[in-house]
């Protein structure tokens, strides 16, 4: 009897403890549901709001704060028209700088590539220097004649189109689209460096030589302020190790310091158009600048009549307009050439796509701040540029995936038609190999039975 009573007992109790487990787990499964379905309710609508804002200004931080610059330079011109002495702080020191640290990041060991893939890269510098600025100056010139445009925004969309790649932007979105980097690295910097020579002379060839441009000047200026402070980055660069290390390990730093010269630029730029005045008005291109960077933001924009003479209005929308159809041409054109002529390298055209199209602004501005410092239409000329920068990486943000997807069916339509050419190639050379074999054993045979003989 008690043999049979203490099992009874032994499992009464482990049920006990079975269920008193079962109902803790329950309690701490509901407490974890609880809790996750705590964490996963979505976040007041001003977090958002402010989430989305960091979005934004992570994204577009360079494009507003020229904005904010702009709107300073529109509210008191003389400060960095004048105070500020930008003949030397912009002209000279924040260009130096800014080259001497561009000279520095060149890799000039990757030229080396350049002979590996020499049909491509000739393609895309040229596709980007000579044809996007021979469609966009034909274009413009279209539009002055039927009196369209203005000519100092369609010079300045002449001069946005004759500068070299842009950088950064390019191999972010070649990355991105599943693009060769390599390419976009040696093409980057082979095009800043060549576009230090190319740019003025095709802005000059274009534009020509006017009274307020001196070409000797011009092309002293620039060997002094570019070409001199590009020499003395390469020579720190490979024979200043210390110097090398110490740019890298504050990289971050620098990277910040050239973007406030650029912007300090941009600003001093603003600040001698609005003081000297322009044909449309020096305020009213603020005032325009402004509401083209807020409407690229909000997309939707509404102008009262009477605050700005609709003409000037319509002669920067229009510009706007034309810059973004410019660039959808270029890119289209672009795309279908390097389909033709590169058609089993769907990584070269995806990065040839962003490389024959982009144009720097870190380059750019104080380029064209050189070549026409004492122009009072260098705001005009910039404004081109800093509607085509922000342009081209919408786009490009838009068609990445795209292209992303076509380079991933392109490369497994190609890796199938080799696999499928090489099973073809082994059927073919079977035959032989079985003919030879058999021939093989036939005089293996034959030798056997002449030595049993």
């Amino acid at each position: 009897m008690s043999n049979e009573r203490t099992p009874i007992n032994i499992n009464a109790s482990v049920v006990g403890v079975s269920v008193h487990a079962l109902h803790s787990l329950e309690n701490n499964l509901n407490a974890v549901q609880e809790n996750a379905s705590d964490n996963n309710a979505s976040p007041p609508l001003h977090k958002r709001i402010w989430s989305k804002c960091q979005s934004i200004y992570g994204t577009h931080s360079f494009l507003i704060k020229a904005l904010i610059l702009i709107l300073i330079a529109f509210a008191y011109p003389p400060l960095g028209a004048t105070y500020l002495a930008p003949q030397i702080t912009a002209t000279w020191i924040a260009v130096i700088f800014i080259f001497i640290l561009a000279g520095m990041g060149i890799k000039t060991e990757e030229f080396a590539k350049a002979f590996q893939r020499l049909p491509f890269n000739l393609f895309v510098q040229l596709f980007n220097f000579g044809v996007v600025s021979s469609i966009v100056f034909g274009f413009s010139r279209l539009m002055v004649s039927v009196n369209a445009l203005t000519q100092s925004l369609a010079d300045g969309m002449t001069i946005c189109a004759s500068l070299p790649i842009t950088i950064n932007m390019v191999l972010v979105l070649t990355k991105s689209a599943g693009g060769d980097e390599a390419a976009a690295i040696f093409n980057a910097a082979f095009g800043n460096l060549v576009g230090i020579f190319l740019s003025p002379a095709l802005i000059l060839g274009y534009l020509g030589v006017t009274g307020e441009v001196n070409m000797g000047q011009v092309f002293f200026k620039l060997g002094l302020r570019v070409v001199l402070p590009i020499f003395i980055g390469q020579i720190l660069q490979h024979f200043v190790p210390p110097a090398k290390e110490f740019v890298k390990q504050y990289k971050k730093y620098f990277k910040t310091a050239q973007e406030c010269c650029l912007l300090f630029i941009i600003y001093t730029v603003f600040c001698k158009t609005f003081l000297q005045g322009m044909e449309a008005g020096g305020k009213l291109l603020g005032c325009m600048t402004s509401l083209y960077i807020l409407s690229f933001f909000f997309c939707h924009l509404h102008i009262s009549s009477h605050l700005y003479p609709l003409h000037a209005v319509g002669q920067i929308f229009l510009m706007i307009a034309l810059q973004f159809f410019m660039l959808c041409v270029v890119m289209v054109l672009a795309w279908t050439c390097l389909r033709v002529l590169f058609r089993n390298e769907p990584k070269l055209q995806a990065m040839g796509l962003f490389g024959c199209t982009h144009k720097t602004v870190a380059m750019g501005v104080p380029l064209i701040n050189a070549i026409y410092e004492s122009n009072p239409m260098v705001g005009l000329y910039t404004l081109p540029l800093l509607i085509w920068h922000p342009m081209q990486l919408v786009v490009g943000s838009f068609v990445a995936p795209y292209v992303a997807a076509y380079v991933q069916r392109r490369e497994e339509e190609i890796s199938s038609t080799l696999q499928e050419e090489k099973s073809e190639d082994g059927t073919t050379s079977g035959g032989p190999d079985e003919t030879t074999i058999q021939d093989e054993m036939e005089q293996g045979v034959v030798e056997d039975k002449a030595d049993s003989s």
